[in-house]
Parts: C-alpha cells; structure tokens; sequence
C-alpha cells in the first residue's frame, strides 16, 4: 500500500526562519507528511510548535534524543522515515549523528557541521551506515542552474577558463545581533556557527554553486577576510581569488554589509567558445554569451530545455520558480531516491518500507539528484581553507580535506 514518507523534525521553531521553509517545501509535492519533533530546545517553545502544526501531544518533543529513542520504538509505518535537522550549526553534528546511528536517514541544512573534524567523522559515519544524507544547498535546484551545468557539460562553451561567483546581502550592515535578533545573534556567534560568520553561512553556497554548475573543484585559494562592524565576532564581508582544477581561475565574493542589497547570489561563467550567466533574483533565465553572436536569453519552460531543468520545473512559462520550490526539489528527490531503495528491498526481499509499487517510475539519480554528504565536506573545507587563508601571509592555501 502507497503512503506518504514521514518526517521528524529537530529545530524549526515558530521565531525561527528556516525551518518554515523546510516544512513549507517538503509538503508542496505532497510526498511528505510531519508527523512528529523536537523543534526547540526549550520543552515549552517544541511544545507550542507541535500545537500550531496540529501535531498530536505525543509526537512532540522534549529533546531530540526523546525524539529519535521514541520514534525508533514505534511500527514501521507509524514512525518517522527521516528526521529533517535545521537548527543551528553547532547541533547539526550530534544530532545527525544520533539519528543516523539510530537508523534514520537524515535531510539537513548547510553548513554540515560546526568543525572539520565533525565533518570528517560525520562522512564516515553515513559512508559506513549506508543510508541516505542530503544537504540542502537549495539554490542547486533551480531549473535554469540545471541547465547550465548541463550546458557546461556537453561542451556548449567549451572548456572552462573564467569562473564569477557573488552572494552580496546588507542585512548585517549593522551591529543587529547586539539587539536580539535571533538570525544574527546566532550567525555571528562563534560557539554556534563556527569559525567563519558570512563564508559559513552564505559564502559555502556560492562555493557550492560554483562547483556543482561548472562540475569543476577548487584546487587553492587566496582569501581576504574583513569584519566591518565594529563589535562583531565573525566576518561580514570576504573576497577570494580562486584556482580549479582544469587551470581556470575565479573569484568568489560574499558579504552581507553591501547596504541595499538583498540576495543577490549569482555566477558568471566563461569558456572558451562563450559564457553563461544566472541570477538568484532572475531565477528563470540564463543567458548565454558570445563574441561573435551576442547573448541569447534561456528561459525556464521555454524550448527545447534538458531533461534535468525540465524536471525540476513546476510552472508553466513567465511565472518565477521560487525560492520554496528548490528546497521542494531537494525534499522530492529525496523521497524518489529513498522510494527506488525500498522497491529495490522489496524486489530483492532484504525488508523495505513501503513504497510506490517496486520504486518510483523512471528515476534517474542523475536528474533527481540532490547534494550529498560529500558536498557538505567540501563546504566544511571550504571554510577551514578560506579562514586559514585569511591569517597566513602566504599568497596561496591549497584546498585540502
């Protein structure tokens, strides 16, 4: 018989921000239903949560610990099937080691740890349990950065020499955190987010979406680290100059005290026969640069797109895929990959949940994919590389794991 895949969450409060998004896209493809969690760490603010969900009494939590024991009790079924974990950085470690350990498979929001060697031991840690991890650098589902990587796959620009990767914000332009803010306060706190502030929090998802669209790795790095406000702990603003491993060159820059901006994540790449270029704000198009011909616009549902963008494009042409809608993409893919386990159990007759018949219809991991435990570690490097680049008078630091 068909259901739908359970969810556990940890984090994710009512005053939190990401948590809602998760939930928001988990339940658009009506795959996924939340049927339990601990979502703070305050037993009364999980509780008051659990209440606006509609959640029965019992399926809430104290703990994330109460949570995992407890749901591991239950019949298969009834329990949860995975535990989506957004809280801060610093409980990402523990609590998807604990759920893993106790048999679930794990959704959870980037950065994946607070440390490297939390990163390290964590990669072990799913390689070895052999269940499914994803991470959820959500601006890798859009369809027209489907599309380009499969445009730089196939050759359409030719081999890659020039990468341009930007995610400006202003929203800490000001000592916030100082005030409460709950988004700030934690995001500059060392103990909570680790030892990078804007590389950790926006800086690896440009990292990620550089590495993912030109299926390139940053081999060194030169970074440049500033803390504008004065107060702060951690970095509001960073520029680095890039090198990959095809001899390309690149720069990367974040920062969230550029005044006025909003979310401008975005990336221009340049090969040897043109260039593509994507806009988080402009979702749905890519543009396609040439010397000899100019640009030509590619927009998402328009045309004779690849199989990748077109199956993670939910509207029809001229309405904006969103921002909800990736981490849907990332939540569905998800489910399929976990669907094509069970039928595959079933088949085999070594257990199995129950899924859609012998697996999803179709599935292809390559056009459903989603970003893996492995892209969570090359984050942690990232930021381990990037800060260690900062306080080094050498002119380069080699990208190492």
């Amino acid at each position: 018989m068909a259901r739908k895949i359970r969810m556990g969450m940890i984090g994710g409060s009512l005053d939190a921000f990401i948590g809602a998004v998760h939930r928001r896209g988990a339940a658009l493809d009506g795959e996924i239903e939340l049927v339990c969690g601990a979502f703070s760490s305050n037993p009364e603010k999980s509780k008051a949560t659990g209440e606006a969900l509609y959640l029965p009494a019992n399926r809430v939590y104290d703990s994330y610990e109460e949570m995992i024991l407890k749901e591991k009790e239950l019949p298969e079924g009834e329990r949860m099937d995975f535990v989506s974990i957004v809280t801060p950085n610093h409980v990402h470690f523990p609590a998807a080691k604990f759920a893993i350990e106790n048999g679930f498979h794990v959704v959870m929001d980037k950065p994946l740890t607070l440390t490297m060697e939390e990163a390290k031991e964590l990669t072990e840690i799913v390689k070895n349990s052999g269940l499914l991890f994803a991470l959820t650098h959500n601006y890798t589902a859009y369809p027209m950065v489907k599309e380009a990587r499969q445009l730089i796959k196939s050759g359409a620009i030719g081999q890659i020499r020039k990468v341009i990767v930007e995610y400006p914000q202003g929203w800490l332009s000001q000592l916030v955190e100082a005030s409460g803010q709950k988004q700030a306060s934690w995001r500059t706190d060392p103990a909570r987010s680790g030892a990078a502030g804007g590389v950790g929090d926006i800086g690896t998802h440009a990292e990620n979406l550089a590495e993912y669209i030109t299926g390139l790795q940053i081999t060194e790095l030169s970074a440049d680290l500033t803390i504008f406000v004065e107060g702060r702990m951690l970095d509001d603003d960073a520029n680095i100059l890039l090198h990959f491993d095809n001899g390309a060159k690149g720069i990367l820059h974040n920062s969230q005290i550029c005044n006025g901006e909003e979310n401008d994540l975005n990336i221009r790449v340049y090969g040897e026969f043109g260039g593509l270029k994507w806009r988080q704000m402009d979702p749905n198009t890519l543009i396609m640069t040439n010397q000899e011909n100019g640009s030509k616009i590619i927009r998402t549902g328009v045309g004779n797109l690849s199989p990748h963008a077109q199956a993670h494009t939910r509207q029809p042409a001229g309405h904006p895929e969103g921002y909800i809608e990736t981490f849907a993409s990332i939540y569905r893919n998800f489910t399929y990959a976990l669907r094509a386990r069970w039928g595959a159990e079933s088949k085999s007759g070594t257990g199995g949940g129950l899924g859609k018949g012998t697996g999803v219809e179709g599935y292809d991991p390559d056009i459903y994919d989603f970003p893996s435990i492995e892209d969570g570690l090359r984050g942690m490097a990232f930021i381990q590389t990037v800060v260690k680049s900062a306080n080094s008078a050498e002119r380069w630091t080699k990208f190492e794991i």
